[in-house]
């Protein structure tokens, strides 16, 4: 599994602490962990164009998982669900992280990287996502409802996948000035048309067909 961190700009100086927390928690398992930041020599990414990054890095297929969060870490869960193929967890406590990873079949960890993070923070985040991450995943939970939980979490991605657009047509209808910070964050963008399995997409980005002319 491939696993990208990303984070608002609001929690810039948490990006290491993201990252290595991730890394270290997944070290036995094989997993691939990328680094996208932000980080304090880039712009201002505001958490709905941070959700936008991460829909690109799973709608494009460059990455299986997102881990990712802003202040609150409530307001990047919203902002993913809204956007299509992204099933995102808010992710406070290590019970909200297990109970997610088992039974929702998501792909986006959001945390609070501000809220409550004070004396042991870095304790909880830590322990948040070994509960994620340490057992098999999408398994259901309790074990006498697995089958039904599991057939709830595809219900839901065949639900989304119906009421939900892709998305080329949520670029093209945003305005240049809140996506062009996306296209011009050069880890993002080739990181994505490099290893990027939809094809469509990654023409899409390649081609500069965002550009409006």
């Amino acid at each position: 599994m491939k696993i990208a961190v990303i984070q608002a700009s609001t929690q810039i100086e948490k990006n290491c602490l993201l990252f290595e927390a991730t890394k270290d928690t997944v070290s036995d398992k094989g997993w691939k962990v990328i680094n996208f930041g932000v980080t304090a020599d880039e712009e201002n990414f505001s958490y709905i164009q941070i959700s936008l990054c991460a829909a690109l890095l799973i709608n494009s297929g460059a990455v299986d998982y997102v881990v990712t969060g802003c202040s609150s870490g409530n307001g990047m869960a919203i902002a993913c669900n809204a956007l299509p193929n992204l099933i995102a967890g808010y992710l406070p406590t290590p019970a909200d992280a297990f109970l997610f990873g088992r039974i929702n079949h998501g792909n986006v960890a959001s945390l609070p990287l501000g809220l409550n993070f004070g004396w042991s923070g870095e304790v909880n985040l830590r322990q948040t996502l070994s509960a994620l991450f340490d057992t098999a995943m999408n398994t259901g939970y309790p074990t006498e409802s697995a089958a039904r939980k599991q057939a709830d979490s595809e219900k839901l991605k065949q639900i989304k996948t119906l009421a939900q657009t892709d998305m080329i047509q949520i670029l093209s209808g945003l305005d240049d000035d809140f996506t062009q910070v996306i296209y011009e964050k050069s880890d993002l963008m080739t990181y994505i048309t490099e290893n990027g399995t939809n094809t469509g997409l990654v023409e899409f980005l390649k081609g500069g067909k965002w550009r409006k002319l």
